[in-house]
């Protein structure tokens, strides 16, 4: 959200957190993490609420505290239209049976200034190949025992590997790095060949989208919206034992699966964004009569 904010900043929108003004034309909601009663109390006529749904959360985190529900009751009520991070996320909330209003499915996109391919490490097979994944949530379903396992079956004659971030399980042989700031990350990630995740459930990863941006193609788990986010860059696996034969065929088509990589710009997704929030501005150098 804060790069999204800074890319409408960008581009001349007046941007107001946690209050809607006199003359505030729109109001982007962000799944619960507002005050639904305050929200009510300075509702008005003319301006659009529209509301910013990930998850499930339910399916996310594991077990279902009705958080869901909760969002899908404040949608109904409050929202002109519904923004999805993934096909993944809107899918499994009509499954679930929570139909939000008017859904527009619009990614996320990393903040370019700091996540980029500018400088990048380059690729070559006669040194070792250097493996990275990250977590911020020790969250079991982030995927720390198939980092676990991967740990243990790797072959540490041909791979390196680093963990970035927090994990519920100690790591013995992989090298283990706290949560680092973004321009630390990026710097990070550009030091390193291949991106694994094995996060289950998630509906738009930050994570995987900050590694694509920097480069680097990825292996996958086949869940949540790791799919449509990777496309053609990348391999996906259902069980770690599939993992080492991916990594051998992924190294062999390296530069093919890096070619793939095609993310939206932060401008093409904040620009899409002020359309569903009825605030199209002109395209620099665009005329309008």
């Amino acid at each position: 959200m804060r790069a999204l904010c800074h890319a409408l900043e960008q581009q001349g929108v007046r941007v107001e957190y946690n209050r809607i003004s006199a003359t505030t034309p729109a109001c982007l909601l962000n799944s619960f993490n507002f005050d639904v009663e305050r929200l009510r109390a300075f509702q008005r006529q003319g301006c659009r609420l529209v509301h910013r749904v990930d998850g499930p959360i339910g399916t996310y985190r594991g077990f279902d505290d009705g958080s869901d529900r909760r969002i899908w009751q404040v949608n109904q009520e409050l929202a002109a239209a519904t923004i999805f991070q993934s096909h993944y996320s809107l899918q499994q909330h009509q499954e679930l049976g929570y139909a939000m209003r008017s859904p527009v499915v619009i990614p996320n996109a990393a903040n370019p200034q700091i996540f980029h391919a500018q400088g990048r490490q380059p690729f070559d097979r006669d040194r070792k190949i250097r493996l990275i994944s990250s977590s911020w949530s020790s969250n079991p379903n982030k995927g720390a025992a198939t980092y676990r396992w991967l740990e243990e079956h790797l072959d540490w004659q041909r791979f390196e590997y680093t963990f970035v971030g927090r994990s519920p399980l100690p790591f013995q042989r992989l090298r283990k790095v706290p949560p680092l700031p973004s321009e630390e990350l990026a710097q990070l990630l550009r030091q390193h060949d291949i991106y694994i995740t094995a996060s289950q459930h998630d509906p738009c990863s930050n994570g995987l989208i900050e590694a694509l941006t920097c480069g680097l193609p990825a292996l996958y788990l086949q869940s949540g919206g790791h799919p449509e986010i990777v496309g053609a860059a990348g391999l996906g696996f259902h069980q770690p034992a599939a993992i080492p034969d991916l990594l051998e065929q992924l190294v062999g088509e390296y530069e093919q699966r890096q070619a793939q990589i095609a993310l939206p710009s932060l401008t093409t997704v904040s620009r899409r964004y002020l359309a569903v929030l009825g605030l199209e501005i002109p395209v620099q150098g665009e005329s309008h009569d």
